[in-house]
């Protein structure tokens, strides 16, 4: 669990050199020493004074000393004690606000208000800007057929609610009979049919962990067809990702490394959209900071998300992907904003 403000016994003079550490930090990506601070917090403090405050921040864990530097950066706990307890937000200026009312548009198609979105996130912000599609609630299994491919792949038919038909293909761990796949679609059309799609899936795979050491190969065959074919017809690009090519600014993601590493996590997608799927889960802004949001791909960054809604209910997320040294005061109130305009604009489409 991470720690709050409550957590420190910081007395005010050391509260507010921190937030102006961090702040100043933020601004240029540079350490900060104690000469600099001493001149920045407007208190009346030797360099020694702060030296040897911002070393027993260091000691709690709020500050760290790069090796190349006598100065200071935030730590991920520097970062959160200041965004949960030092940070005062910005409202959004108000072209910011024009520009994003006269583009999320309630004429336009969701496919691109979701887009435009995203884009917009990652244009007002210069980091990178996610948006996750809405989910279908409720789909209702009426048939499924696979039918083989070449290079084990499959083609998957299935028939939801009262006529809707999802075609896509799947790629299988090995090749499959025209016979096995039939006994699969035979098995998961007697049991499933009429239920929901979503809820058919997570019952087959429990029903399946639960009696793994008796599965035969009838069974073996329909858990991959089920786990790769019932998915939701955006599962696998149920995301808009804008602005990858902002973060090549930040000298502080670690170089090319680092970035390549977080280009593969966007291109894979899977990280975050677990997060995101987690994000839903909440009403309000959230925010993660390196690694609390628990990828080793997302360490050296944070993640600022809010829920956005259609129809009175929480359908989905959106958010930006930055360095920790973001400005968050600016960022937080325009990915709230965003999340708000996007789900207005849903709305009125109804």
């Amino acid at each position: 669990m991470a720690r709050t403000v409550k957590d420190f016994a910081l007395n005010d003079r050391s509260q507010h050199l921190l937030k102006v550490l961090v702040e100043r930090y933020i601004r240029d990506g540079q350490p900060v020493g104690s000469r600099v601070l001493a001149q920045e917090s407007g208190l009346e403090l030797s360099p020694a004074t702060v030296r040897s405050i911002m070393a027993d921040l260091e000691e709690m864990g709020l500050l760290a000393s790069p090796h190349t530097s006598a100065g200071r950066i935030p730590t991920v706990l520097g970062y959160r004690f200041f965004v949960d307890g030092l940070l005062r937000t910005e409202p959004p200026h108000k072209e910011d606000i024009y520009r994003l009312r006269s583009r999320l548009m309630a004429d336009q198609d969701p496919e691109v208000l979701i887009e435009t979105a995203s884009q917009l996130l990652s244009d007002l912000t210069h980091l990178v800007g996610i948006v996750m599609l809405p989910r279908q609630v409720h789909m209702t299994l009426r048939q499924v057929e696979f039918l083989p491919l070449s290079h084990r792949r499959v083609l998957v038919i299935l028939v939801v609610n009262e006529r809707q038909v999802q075609n896509r293909i799947i790629r299988t761990d090995r090749p499959y009979t025209p016979s096995d796949l039939e006994q699969a679609a035979n098995y998961l059309n007697a049991t499933f049919v009429g239920k929901d799609l979503l809820a058919a899936r997570k019952q087959l795979l429990q029903e399946m962990q639960d009696t793994q050491a008796h599965l035969d190969r009838m069974m073996a065959v329909a858990r991959e067809m089920a786990e790769k074919g019932f998915v939701t017809e955006r599962d696998e690009t149920d995301m808009v990702v804008a602005g990858q090519i902002n973060l090549m600014e930040y000298g502080d993601l670690g170089g090319v490394d680092k970035l390549r590493d977080l280009f593969e996590a966007f291109n894979h997608k899977r990280d975050i959209l677990h997060l995101l799927d987690q994000c839903l889960k909440a009403r309000r802004v959230q925010i993660f900071i390196g690694e609390e949001s628990g990828y080793e791909s997302l360490g050296d960054c944070s993640v600022i998300t809010s829920p956005y809604q259609a129809d009175g209910r929480c359908v989905s997320v959106l958010g930006v992907i930055g360095p920790t040294r973001m400005p968050y005061k600016r960022i937080i109130p325009l990915v709230d904003v965003t999340a708000k305009l996007l789900g207005a604009a849903l709305n009125q489409r109804h």
